[in-house]
């Protein structure tokens, strides 16, 4: 990718911005210009008139530099193409970007390259930390979402299942009454706060933002400090950002964590990625906030290699999309680089303890007996994680019974002491699902979970880590997470969950994928899987 110049726009909401990056000198030029809105958050109508105005601009000073530096011929563009933020993002801005980008391209007579902007975060931060294949949590605007490269793919390992995080904190504080945008407002409050108890929504890799903003507003209306609500906003928030970035290191088997969007300039969220990722061994990269904030040097660098790799467009296919999915993205700069291989498969003759997101397992194999300790969580708030290891021990001790008394194989559970957060239980299995994939396999499960939601519960956490298999059985273990509950979503999201692991760990997910439906349709009801089907439509990225 040496001696590649390439001009970047950014422009997806808020912040018009553009830049040159150099390749060979690894040298990023960024210019940018943000909308900042009177009062409450951004208005697509003002953020649009503002990128009308600011993206000739920006784009005029990036381009000056890139004439000052260019050492080829005069009558030579000063750059070898063209990048563009094609979405996700707000309709009218992103419109603006993708106009200005076909006539620079066509001007220059260079060539034209979209780029997904959450890929460009994650891509920005892999540039940086020089990582091979790293985890990647996105915690932006109007996003939020774990990605891991797999099979020519980004894929989605985990995600909001309602708002992004940074809109989730500008809802607070827009109750509160403060201005765009609210996140270093609440992260200056938090400073001076005290803990106090608010929701916390985790299931499996995917978490909910809902709940406790409306908590939140409601301890605000209610007279608690505003400082105490930040401080727990940020701790509950930013913890269950962090669990499920670990336990996404934990299915991957990936040692290696990347922190991207504009959120991760919080000092919180990055200090408690950092010690989790101390606490297992896995190194930690938040790039500097000039690439964590909206910002074109990391279209720049992503437009780089793109056209590298000759993935370029041609006009009449270069429209926007505001709905662009970070796993819609054919990753044609990463052939023959590494990706993840996932799980830690079969338990071996010197293996004596296995170490998951969650808790340390002493494996007695001889003995068939295992003992599970959920260890505190020195990032989490010793309140929140004193609650939480409580919760999850008492939990899977009662559902790991009842699963069974369902018909459905788990282990036997001998011993549990809530207040050391410890269980006793069968071993089973001698390998993960992960494995041993197969249609047979996974539409065992699809009827396990169905048993399951008949009888009012849900897994929680059902991932091809959490479940074990032998010659003979397929089991569920780690019920944790899960809870009682008659909520057809609530079923669907349990589906959603073990879908969403089969795309992070399997090469083909799409036969396993139906395998699961299959199972599930044999024992459970249509009317989950209908909503399952709703939930897979549900767009992560409305503008």
């Amino acid at each position: 990718m040496t001696d590649i110049r390439i001009l970047g726009i950014e422009g997806t909401a808020w912040a018009a911005s553009a830049a040159v990056f150099d390749a060979a000198r690894d040298d990023i030029v960024i210019e940018s210009d943000a909308y900042q809105p009177e009062s409450g958050g951004i208005h697509p109508r003002e953020a649009a008139e503002h990128m009308h105005e600011a993206v000739p601009r920006v784009v005029e000073r990036a381009l000056e530099h890139a004439r000052e530096t260019h050492d080829g011929p005069a009558d030579e563009p000063p750059v070898d193409a063209v990048a563009f933020s094609r979405g996700p993002g707000l309709g009218p801005c992103l419109r603006i970007v993708g106009t200005a980008a076909r006539a620079l391209s066509q001007a220059m007579d260079v060539p034209l390259v979209g780029v997904n902007h959450m890929v460009a975060h994650l891509e920005i931060g892999r540039h940086t930390a020089d990582f091979d294949a790293p985890v990647c949590l996105n915690a932006s605007g109007a996003n939020a979402h774990l990605l891991a490269y797999r099979n020519g793919r980004y894929r989605v390992l985990g995600e909001t299942m309602d708002t992004g995080v940074g809109n989730a904190i500008d809802k607070f504080t827009r109750h509160v009454g403060w201005s765009h945008p609210g996140g270093p407002k609440v992260e200056a409050a938090a400073e001076d706060g005290e803990y106090v108890d608010l929701p916390y929504v985790v299931k499996g890799m995917d978490f909910s933002f809902s709940g406790i903003m409306s908590a939140a507003k409601q301890r605000y209306d209610d007279g608690t400090p505003v400082e105490d609500v930040c401080y727990s906003l940020q701790e509950n928030i930013f913890g269950m950002l962090t669990e499920v970035s670990e336990r996404a290191l934990s299915l991957t088997g990936s040692d290696e964590l990347v922190l991207g969007g504009g959120v991760g300039q919080n000092a919180r969220l990055r200090e408690m990625l950092g010690e989790m990722c101390a606490q297992r061994g896995a190194k930690f990269h938040a790039p500097d906030p000039r690439f964590l904030r909206d910002n074109a040097g990391m279209i720049a660098v992503l437009g780089a290699k793109m056209y590298a790799a000759g993935d370029t467009l041609a006009l009449e296919d270069s429209r926007v999309d505001p709905d662009f999915r970070p796993d819609q993205v054919p990753v044609t700069w990463r052939a023959d680089e590494p990706e993840l291989a996932a799980g830690r498969g079969k338990v071996t003759e010197g293996d004596r303890q296995v170490r998951g997101a969650e808790a340390v397992v002493d494996l007695e194999p001889a003995a068939g007996r295992v003992t599970k300790r959920r260890r505190a969580k020195t990032y989490r708030h010793p309140a929140l994680d004193e609650r939480l290891r409580t919760e999850r021990t008492t939990l899977e001790a009662r559902l790991t019974s009842l699963a069974r008394r369902e018909g459905v194989p788990t282990p036997v559970l001998s011993d549990v002491d809530p207040h050391e957060a410890r269980l006793a239980l069968e071993y089973v299995g001698d390998r993960d699902l992960q494995a041993e994939l197969s249609p047979a396999r996974v539409r065992a499960v699809g009827r396990h979970l169905a048993r399951l939601h008949r009888a009012g519960v849900v897994h929680g956490d059902p991932t091809t880590r959490n479940v074990r298999v032998d010659d003979e059985r397929t089991y569920l273990i780690d019920f944790g997470l899960g809870y009682h509950t008659d909520h057809v979503e609530d079923y669907a999201m349990d589906l959603h969950v073990f879908d969403q692991s089969l795309v992070g760990t399997a090469d083909d997910p799409a036969p396993l994928r139906e395998a699961v439906r299959e199972g599930y349709r044999a024992v459970g009801t249509e009317r989950v899987l209908e909503r399952l089907r709703d939930i897979e439509g549900r767009g992560r990225y409305q503008s």
